[in-house]
């Protein structure tokens, strides 16, 4: 039997927003890895402080849509669907886990 998650279809569709409003935030992170994986050892830690900005760039919407639904629920409801939305973006968007994971 799979596990189903109670917000699992709200999470999905406010993600896909995320993704679709945040296109260029998200390849942003994308290209700011690569720069840093492809970059000279003396650039390493300019070329990580720039990955790390635009990571923060997303996780700070990603924080803001998460908690800003979990403020118009119960705090019981609310602990559920912020484990749920963690949860989803761990899987779906892995970057961000540790950063939202934080807040």
């Amino acid at each position: 039997m799979r596990f189903r998650s109670r917000f699992g279809d709200l999470v999905r569709r406010q993600l896909d927003l995320f993704e679709e409003e945040h296109r260029g935030d998200l390849e942003e992170v994308h290209e700011r890895l690569e720069l840093y994986n492809a970059g000279d050892r003396d650039d390493a830690e300019e070329l990580y402080g720039d990955y790390l900005d635009a990571l923060e760039t997303g996780t700070e919407i990603l924080a803001d849509m998460r908690d800003h639904y979990a403020a118009s629920l119960t705090e019981q409801v609310a602990e559920r669907y912020l484990r749920d939305f963690d949860r989803a973006v761990a899987k779906r968007l892995p970057a961000f886990r540790l950063e939202l994971e934080n807040r």
